[in-house]
């Protein structure tokens, strides 16, 4: 698709606005600084009606560099680890679908009356706003059962909006961050190196997206750099500044989806959404303590990786603040792989015929 230069300066002063936003929160000491002043500032002006705009490539090229740079972590002694954790991850994933499951029936009890939706399309709606899932895929996947798709793909915005934003500033509140006792396996940058790694990750996201694979250009990426990195090889580390920029392009990418047609859904419903979203937070506090106590791993870790945010956001936080950043991605993506595969069969199976 064609754009136009209305378009690209409208993509332009976004970024501009955003990368102010970004410089901002560093001066003033903010967690993640690069993804939240973006975020933050750009879903702001939006819901206002100012006419922002991301750009696909960028939010690509975003997800591509931070799936890189999360898969550095992953060393051999790294990799027995996590391998070591499958049960926690097994159980993670569980607790991810009854979360959902739960939010679901809530959401449909709560809301019965108010949205006066066909039975089936009141079903599916409250199903698929409720799975802790990716908001597109999920949406997607709304779609294809009927359901109202503004509602659902309103719910997980605002769910990400909220965990993005409280978890890392509640983190920072309580003094915690750095404890990784293992840092990624390289952390000098080698030009050579750096130009292997991103032929070898951009073929591990060009294959991602023919495959149809969710998050294609954040899970080629990862995928391919866990590869290289399980096996003791090191390439090169990733320049900090790229690792910046990529937040920030994930940051305004979020940003543009709160437009004043956002704003304007449902207030009530947008309202239960966060009220269930602050709660699932405290749920999964204590479902992190809980695995911390199985695991002997630090509640903090254990609460990123169940936090019912995206995927590159929770991972982000904690590559930011060095809260066990290798546990965290993976539990993160075997809730996202289990989830996009079983959202769909689960309704089928528990809703379809209701």
């Amino acid at each position: 698709m064609l754009r136009g230069p209305a378009s690209w300066t409208r993509t332009a002063l976004t970024l501009l606005l955003a990368y102010a936003a970004a410089r901002l929160c560093v001066w003033l000491g903010t967690p993640i600084p690069w993804m939240i002043g973006p975020l933050l500032c750009t879903g702001l002006v939006s819901v206002f009606g100012a006419r922002t705009e991301s750009w696909a490539p960028l939010r690509n090229l975003g997800q591509w560099v931070i799936g890189a740079a999360l898969g550095l972590y992953f060393t051999p002694e790294v990799g027995a680890l996590v391998a070591s954790l499958w049960w926690a991850i097994v159980l993670g994933v569980a607790w991810a679908l009854m979360l959902g499951l739960g939010l679901a029936a809530w959401l449909r009890r709560v809301h019965a009356a108010r949205l006066r939706l066909p039975p089936q399309q009141l079903l599916s709606t409250t199903y698929f706003a409720g799975a802790i899932g990716g908001a597109s895929e999920m949406t997607l996947l709304a779609e294809r059962q009927g359901a109202r798709t503004d509602l659902v793909a309103a719910a997980h915005s605002l769910r990400v909006l909220l965990v993005t934003v409280t978890i890392p500033f509640a983190l920072q509140a309580a003094g915690v961050r750095g404890l990784d006792a293992l840092p990624p396996a390289i952390r000098v940058v080698q030009p050579g190196g750096l130009a292997l790694l991103g032929l070898l990750t951009l073929a591990g996201a060009l294959l991602m997206q023919r495959l149809g694979r969710a998050n294609p250009w954040f899970m080629g990426a990862l995928v391919a750099t866990m590869a290289i990195t399980l096996s003791g090889v090191q390439l090169s580390a990733l320049p900090a500044t790229l690792t910046e920029l990529s937040q920030l392009f994930i940051g305004v990418s979020l940003g543009v989806r709160f437009t004043p047609a956002f704003a304007h859904t449902a207030p009530r419903w947008l309202g239960s959404v966060a009220l269930a979203t602050c709660v699932m937070m405290g749920l999964c506090a204590g479902f992190g303590w809980l695995m911390a106590q199985l695991t002997g791993l630090h509640p903090v870790t254990m609460l990123l990786g169940s936090a019912p945010g995206g995927i590159a956001e929770m991972a982000i936080t904690a590559k930011v603040l060095q809260l066990g950043v290798p546990v965290v991605t993976a539990f993160q993506v075997c809730r996202l792989v289990a989830v996009l595969v079983l959202a769909e069969p689960v309704y089928r199976w528990r809703f379809a015929r209701a």
